[in-house]
């Protein structure tokens, strides 16, 4: 039985129709308390200067207390346009934890087949095992349909393999997916693949947290056969754009080539737009901070060895049965 025909276990929830106004009570709170703590911090400020207490601290930030929400990300920009000689993938290398920034330099082009290759979006562990699964089974159909070489798949079969394995999970596996590559039937072709098993096929897309900035830059300066060098270019504006424009999204620019004769050019990392170690050099530091061996006098030492575990260590305590 397919994928497409077998129910899902438990019911799917499906969102209300029309138009959803809860937002509006939301900002109508927001601004709520924010007025109340505005003027609150204004008569504050005034009690403070009659009775000619420090107002400075009070007009720290502003003056008022923030109660606006915090901003959150979901952390990731990838990209890809068609060009004249193949196609050219992008990806920012931040891997993020919540709020924190868990990795700077993770790789987000993902390995497919020799004429293909996938930027993933999402968590990081889904997009890696969705793309690393997909890839062992576009072997594993080579070999039992004796193709020379793995060049000789084609783009259809890997969108197909993977919009069939995430449509199975229905939108829990976390993969935003952008394929990219060439085959012999169609040349140079680019999906983007959802959570959930839709794809489409375009001349250029981005996905992510910051797609929006993105793909203004794409749609501003892409054009139909573009040489080489232009498109790498516009991909690194692209995804550059999402780096200082996202807060999910940063550190380097990779870059991927899929050309239409079959070699692939994988620039990792491309850009480096968030190299710090200039501004770190630029720092003079004090000599007195370099501790040297010797500087602290040592009044006493004793060495007390480590003793292991051994069974006569261990207590023994019979099992009840009654």
């Amino acid at each position: 039985m397919s994928e497409f025909t077998r129910p899902m276990e438990g019911a799917t929830e499906i969102p209300p129709a029309g138009f959803n106004f809860e937002n509006v009570s939301r900002n109508a709170r927001l601004m709520e308390a924010w007025t109340n703590a505005k003027e609150q911090a204004e008569a504050m400020r005034k009690h403070h200067a009659q009775h000619g207490m420090d107002v400075a601290p009070m007009m720290a930030g502003g003056g008022y207390p923030n109660h606006m929400p915090l901003a959150k990300k979901t952390g990731t920009t990838i990209a890809g346009i068609v060009f004249k000689g193949g196609v050219v993938l992008g990806a920012d290398t931040r891997a993020t934890n919540g709020d924190e920034v868990a990795e700077k330099n993770c790789r987000k082009i993902h390995y497919v087949a020799d004429n293909m290759y996938c930027c993933g979006a999402g968590t990081a562990a889904d997009t890696d095992q969705t793309t690393a699964l997909v890839a062992s089974q576009l072997e594993l159909l080579r070999m039992d349909l004796h193709l020379p070489h793995a060049t000789s798949l084609r783009m259809k079969t890997a969108v197909t393999r993977i919009s069939r394995l995430l449509f199975r999970y229905q939108g829990h596996v976390s993969a935003a997916l952008i394929l990219g590559g060439v085959d012999k039937a169609e040349g140079a072709q680019l999906y983007s693949i959802h959570p959930h098993g839709s794809s489409m096929r375009f001349a250029y897309t981005a996905m992510g947290s910051g797609s929006l900035a993105a793909i203004s830059v794409l749609e501003s300066a892409w054009e139909p056969d573009m040489e080489e060098a232009d498109a790498v270019t516009l991909v690194q504006r692209a995804i550059t754009a999402g780096i200082f424009n996202d807060l999910g999204s940063g550190s380097n620019c990779d870059i991927c080539v899929i050309k239409n004769d079959g070699a692939v050019d994988y620039q990792r990392p491309s850009l480096t737009p968030n190299n710090t170690a200039p501004f770190r050099a630029a720092i003079t530091r004090s000599s007195r901070m370099d501790m040297k061996p010797g500087t602290t006098p040592i009044l006493d030492s004793k060495f007390v060895p480590h003793k292991g575990a051994t069974l006569a260590d261990v207590t023994v305590t019979e099992m009840e049965v009654s």
